[in-house]
Formats: structure tokens, C-alpha cells, sequence
């Protein structure tokens, strides 16, 4: 049997599909509070500890490493990065320095970071224009930027309205958004992690707003897989684990989501098409 991996938090239920994934290829061990019920089928232990707390979890899963060999370390929670990095520093795995898990925790310090690089927004005019996120796989000294999301957001205060993801999005191709892109991940010291960028496509060129160097969370894994092919999921696993990456498209789709907020809790519809007009038809449909 594959090695197990430690996940520090569960996250929210949305997180479900990445987990199915993961603990397809490796057994998961949750380190969190509690369980709860939609991560069950997915886990094959449960190592009580609360990841917020840094010194005690790092503690308890000295000892639980002592006598289990640990593939890897996995949280999709930025509250948890640096007990991440705690941890897999004393492991010995792969995964974010403590000072960058700490730099991309703290949002001053990250904001600095990238306003030294002149990446950040610096004005109102920085602020205008349609946000996009660059799904980016970050190898050593490779930056690879596997989808792009664009968003169109929801009333204020609410909910992102929709999300959609097109393997054939000519932004893929604009090279100050990819230069943008890798000049975040050098400016935060990012390695051996996938990456969430926010960005900001305005009159003075593409503006960080904001760096997540793990599994992004609106089932956005989902609609990159179903859109190209590359799962994302598979991916961080593999980068946690010092393995084989494997982050070539295989699909050339569009796919797309649009939430929606009831008395009931939230609700979704995923449509996939050939490009971002069939999918916008679909979901104005749905």
C-alpha cells in the first residue's frame, strides 16, 4: 500500500472532489478537531489535532511519523500553511519554507512582497477591470500556469456568481500576464506547490491581487480537469510527495459554474461546452 499523506484541515464540503482524487491514489490521514461527515468516505485515518494550533500539532504528528512513514503534506487552508511547513520542514518533505508559508499567511507581509516587485495594486486604477486567476503549477525554477479562471462576481458581499475555465483562453498566450504570473511566484518564494494567483487586468497591465499557494477552493480543480485535463488534485499530491508530475493537457473544452445563495444554503450548476459561449447558453438555461 502507497504511503499515506497528512491533511491539515478538512476545509469546506466543496473541497470533497479533490479528496475523492487524492485518496484515490494515496490513503489520507486527516489532522483536524474533527471529522466531518462528507470527508468520511474519503479518509483512511484521523490524527486529532487542531492544525491551528502550530506547536501542539506539529508535536503530535512528530510522534505519529515516529512509527508511520509519511509521504507527504497537504492543507488547503491558508490559516495551516505554516504549520505545514513546520512540519514538513522536520519531515524532511517536500513543500513552502516556513518564512514563505509565513509571508503568504500574513496578507502585509505578502502585499509588500509583491508591491516591491510592482505587482500589487498601487491605486484606483489598479483596482478596475475583470479579475482572472492563473491555476498555476510551480516546479523548482518551472512556472507553468495550467488554466486561467475568469470570474464575474455576484452581488456585493455575496457569493462569486460564476467561474469558467477555457483550454483555448487567449490570455494563455499574453506574455506580461505570464510574466506577471512568474514574478509573484519569485517574489513570494513559492516552490513545489500548486498555486492560486488573483489578478487584475487593467489599462496599466495585469495586477496581483492576491497569491494562494494551494488547491484553489469553488470546485475550480473540477472545472480545470473537465476543461484540460490536468487535474490539479493529482498534481499537488505528486508535488507534496516529491513525485512524477504529470500537468499535461489532455482535453481541450470550456467548462463553467454559477452559484447561487437560498434560504435552503448554496447551490451550483457545472455545464461543459466547446468554448465559454456554449457554456454561458448552458448555464443562462439552467
Amino acid at each position: 500500500m502507497p504511503q499515506p499523506v497528512l491533511l491539515l484541515g478538512a476545509g469546506p464540503a466543496a473541497y470533497g472532489i479533490p479528496l475523492e482524487r487524492i485518496a484515490e491514489a494515496r490513503p489520507v490521514i486527516l489532522v483536524d478537531s474533527a471529522v466531518p461527515r462528507w470527508a468520511r468516505p474519503f479518509l483512511s485515518g484521523h490524527l486529532p489535532a487542531d492544525p491551528a494550533h502550530e506547536a501542539q500539532t506539529a508535536e503530535a504528528i512528530a510522534r505519529y511519523a515516529d512509527g508511520h512513514p509519511v509521504a507527504g503534506v497537504l492543507t488547503w487552508t491558508r490559516a495551516h500553511l505554516r504549520t505545514a511547513a513546520r512540519i514538513t520542514g522536520y519531515l524532511g518533505l517536500p513543500g513552502l519554507s516556513y518564512e514563505t508559508a509565513g509571508a503568504c499567511t500574513d496578507p502585509t507581509t505578502s502585499k509588500a512582497l509583491l508591491a516591491r516587485h510592482r505587482l500589487a495594486p498601487d491605486g484606483p486604477g489598479d483596482l478596475d477591470g475583470p479579475p482572472v486567476s492563473a491555476e498555476t503549477v510551480v516546479l523548482d525554477d518551472e512556472v507553468r500556469i495550467a488554466a486561467l479562471t475568469r470570474t464575474t462576481p455576484g452581488a456585493p458581499g455575496g457569493l462569486a456568481l460564476r467561474h469558467s475555465v477555457h483550454a483555448h483562453d487567449g490570455l494563455l498566450h499574453n506574455r506580461f500576464l505570464r510574466q506577471t504570473v512568474e514574478r509573484a511566484v519569485r517574489a513570494l518564494g513559492l516552490t513545489h506547490t500548486v498555486a492560486h494567483v488573483g489578478l487584475r487586468l487593467t489599462g496599466r497591465g495585469p495586477r496581483v491581487t492576491g497569491v494562494a499557494p494551494y488547491l484553489p477552493g469553488d470546485l475550480i480543480p473540477w472545472l480545470v480537469e473537465r476543461a484540460t485535463g490536468v487535474d490539479l488534485a493529482r498534481v499537488a499530491l505528486a508535488l507534496a510527495c516529491g513525485t512524477a508530475v504529470d500537468a499535461t493537457p489532455s482535453r481541450q473544452r470550456a467548462a463553467a459554474i454559477r452559484f447561487a445563495e437560498s434560504a435552503d444554503g448554496r447551490s451550483y450548476w457545472v455545464v461543459e461546452g466547446e468554448d465559454t459561449e456554449e457554456c454561458d447558453r448552458a448555464l443562462g438555461a439552467a
